[in-house]
């Protein structure tokens, strides 16, 4: 009998049955279902088994998370339920069932337009920079722009055209690479449909609007004739011919000979997809689209756009949680192609702004806890150039009451943003910045909006924080309190008792962990996923890696190794300590494609050995963030274990993290 057999039988029943398991695999910390029917697992009475440390549903996985025994546990779960674990991905493709279809459309729009948005943002920051030199009359009593009085500033507005134009109105290549590179089909078919789709050959786009029906070029059949449109900025026309591009690949690919596979495959999907996409798709889709935007540009303008202003403003922090956020890409680059504008992009950058407000309030609220601070702070200069996982996750969700006032804060600001008709040109970088993205005549309202944005929640934090962490023991902020109620029964106890100062200040530590890469040093809390950042495996800190190779952080035997995806790696110290290194964010999915082990299981290592290589690179390309973890699962014998972050970090010499 295996060591956690009735821990699995327990877990088994839980999860209703055997029969209602589509498919299990596991990661460096995680048993991953999916399940036939979700709602038979009783979540409750998972959570309350001592060997489970939480759980959570994303992307229609049910993910148990165990901790570094997984591996072990993972062996007795599927031999008492007597079924065949299969891969992460088939796990992710039958989780996909428990998706409704909103929930797959949002899940396909964020994976089609994620690699995209690093290039968005650059062109809205190049957009908005733009505006700044030729669009503001600053010069000779307000008569003239900067490109009227400089030649050299006249020739740099138009290079960086070159640029804006290959961002936006070139849109339709990428949308077409990044759907077929989703699914798995012939990426360079798809660059060359979207190149087809932008063509100089046909009518732009943008001056359809503006040229008389006899005037614009046919193709002409003799039989019949067809408008030569591009489609340049268009978000749905490129979706429908991708998709249509790479169902013909598939069925081709499927029915075809492989001794001629490589000539009619390519052949026939490319043809039938481009007459598909200009005959019947492109103008189908540009009239789903001008609808879609319509629709929105109705209510941010019409009689009630203050109530739509007010709502939008308010959810749509809740919508980051969810995901559903990812539909508004689409839209603001409808908009912009239909309108020359959205805005409803200000309003998400107000919404950044609040929330990072309301962290702001907790900055004041804690400003004698340097531990909260070291959360706190980052987290609050991140949300304001634009990333707000941190301040959301590591802050304002965990106390609850920031997170709401920084959505009344969003609401208050949107409401006023709308009302002054603000418009940004572009996406661009959704916090203080989002000013450069803003059309010149609206760069004054917008900055109104940053004020409201930042008052708001700030004052409403405070307010309600005084009353609300009152009841704090002296020398405790409420996070630490809250650690104390539960550290008796934390696997690490070690680790929470260490933040309550269980040793004196002065005492020097015993022992280090040193940086197992060179990178930059950051708290657990700015990592951007809910079970490293909420700390439920137990206390750690990370590096943003300037290496590739992950090096041992003290002497230490390899406890754990991941065979398959070889993504992570588990150490115990001499003193008990468990320390798990986790390369990555869901790298589980690579399937080891990138990663090589240097050491074997049970192998003694000393501080500074090579534990495995990986591939920047390859991480990056599949949309993972290279974000390296450092998790101590387990103290052992260790006490007033201490992390230490904001710093730049060398592998094998700075210290990260010191203990008794």
């Amino acid at each position: 009998m295996g060591r956690y057999a009735e821990d699995t039988k327990e877990l088994l029943r839980l999860v209703g049955g055997r029969e209602n398991i589509a498919a299990v695999s596991h990661c460096m910390t995680r048993m991953r279902f999916a399940l036939a029917d979700p709602g038979k697992a009783d979540v409750k009475a998972i959570e309350a088994m001592k060997i489970v440390k939480g759980s959570f549903t994303q992307s229609g996985q049910f993910q148990v998370i165990i901790g570094n025994t997984v591996a072990d546990f993972y062996n007795d779960f599927v031999k008492e339920a007597g079924i065949e674990g299969v891969s992460k991905e088939a796990v992710n493709q039958a989780a996909k069932k428990n998706q409704n279809v909103l929930q797959r459309v949002v899940t396909a729009l964020a994976e089609i337009f994620a690699p995209l948005i690093p290039a968005i943002i650059t062109g809205g920051l190049i957009l908005g920079f733009r505006n700044c030199i030729d669009s503001l009359y600053l010069f000779e009593n307000g008569t003239k722009t900067l490109c009227d009085i400089s030649q050299f500033w006249a020739g740099i507005d138009s290079f960086l055209w070159l640029i804006g134009e290959a961002v936006f109105h070139m849109l339709p290549v990428g949308i077409c690479w990044s759907v077929t590179k989703k699914m798995g089909t012939t990426q360079m078919l798809g660059i060359v449909l979207g190149l087809t789709l932008v063509s100089g050959q046909l009518l732009n786009a943008y001056a359809v609007a503006g040229t008389v029906a006899a005037d614009i070029p046919k193709w002409n059949f003799g039989g019949f004739q067809v408008n030569m449109i591009g489609y340049q900025g268009q978000v749905i026309p490129a979706i429908l011919a991708a998709f249509t591009l790479v169902y013909l690949e598939k069925f081709f690919r499927k029915i075809t000979p492989q001794v001629i596979s490589m000539i009619v495959v390519p052949f026939c999907s490319l043809l039938l997809s481009v007459m598909a996409a200009h005959f019947v798709l492109g103008p189908i889709g540009w009239k789903i689209g001008a609808a879609v935007s319509a629709l929105v540009f109705s209510g941010i303008t019409g009689t009630f756009k203050v109530v739509f202003a007010a709502i939008f403003g308010t959810i749509y922090a809740p919508l980051v949680i969810t995901g559903l956020h990812h539909m508004s890409n689409a839209i603001d680059l409808q908009l912009i192609a239909d309108y020359g504008g959205t805005m409803l992009w200000p309003m998400i950058a107000l919404s950044n702004i609040a929330q990072g407000s309301a962290v702001l309030g907790m900055i004041w609220l804690q400003k004698n806890d340097p531990e909260a601070q070291e959360v706190n702070i980052p987290a609050c200069i991140s949300c304001y150039l634009g990333v707000t996982e941190p301040a959301i996750f590591g802050v304002n969700l965990k106390r609850g009451f920031p997170f709401v006032c920084g959505m009344i804060g969003s609401g208050a600001a949107a409401v006023a943003c709308v009302a002054m008709g603000t418009t940004a040109n572009a996406i661009g970088v959704g916090g203080l910045p989002g000013i450069l993205s803003i059309q010149p005549q609206f760069m004054g309202s917008f900055a109104i909006c940053m004020a409201i944005a930042f008052a708001v929640p700030f004052l409403l934090t405070a307010i309600a924080g005084k009353k609300r962490l009152q009841a704090v023991p002296a020398g405790q902020t409420a996070e630490l309190a809250e650690i104390a109620a539960v550290a008796g029964s934390s696997a690490a106890a070690g680790v929470m008792a260490a933040k309550m100062g269980e040793t004196e200040a002065n005492e020097k530590p015993a022992g280090k962990l040193t940086a197992f890469l060179s990178g930059t040093a950051i708290p657990l809390a700015e990592v951007k996923d809910g079970v490293f950042s909420e700390g439920i495996l137990g206390d750690g800190m990370a590096i943003i890696p300037e290496s590739d190779t992950l090096y041992a952080p003290a002497d230490a035997e390899i406890a754990a190794l991941m065979p398959d995806s070889r993504h992570a790696c588990g150490l115990k110290l001499e003193n008990g300590m468990e320390v798990l290194l986790h390369i990555g964010i869901d790298t589980v999915g690579m399937n080891g494609d990138g990663f090589e082990y240097l050491v074997q299981e049970g192998q003694k290592v000393s501080a500074g050995t090579p534990l495995l290589k990986f591939d920047r690179a390859k991480i990056k390309a599949a949309g993972h963030p290279d974000v390296t973890v450092c998790i101590i699962s387990n103290p052992g014998n260790a006490k007033s274990i201490r992390f230490l972050t904001g710093m730049k970090a060398t592998e094998n010499e700075t210290a990260v993290a010191t203990f008794q």
